[in-house]
């Protein structure tokens, strides 16, 4: 399937036209910031690997995630529930490992990395 080969489905609402009018607010982090960290991802994953996590086959993602049981409990239950294919299970690992790389390179890919790659699905669920 097509959207299998999309690794970030996100849904955008409409702002309503009021929102867009109104003086913008403070960002959590201001655009120097997130470059920092993605700087700083690119780094841990050319260090682990050598070049980006896009670019890793399964079998260098698999090495590279080494999940835990429950974090791989997690996975199979979503593969199962979401009817994924091997594709898209080794796309939610790299995606799982880049957010684990802008969490400041955590060693391990946690749950909560699993988690936010899973929502990513989301259009294909």
């Amino acid at each position: 399937p097509l959207l299998d080969r999309i690794d970030l489905q996100v849904e955008v609402p409409r702002v309503p036209m009021e929102d867009l009018m109104q003086a913008r607010g403070t960002r959590d982090e201001d655009s120097a910031t997130v470059r920092a960290r993605v700087v700083a991802a690119r780094e841990h994953a050319y260090a682990r690997a050598g070049r980006p996590n896009a670019e890793l086959a399964a079998r260098e993602i698999e090495r590279d995630c080494a999940l835990d049981p429950p974090e791989r409990a997690l996975l199979a239950r979503a593969v199962d529930k979401l009817g994924l294919s091997a594709r898209a299970y080794h796309r939610i690992l790299r995606v799982a490992r880049s957010i684990a790389d802008l969490d400041g390179g955590a060693a391990c890919v946690g749950r909560e990395h699993l988690a936010e790659a899973l929502q990513f699905r989301g259009l294909a669920a």
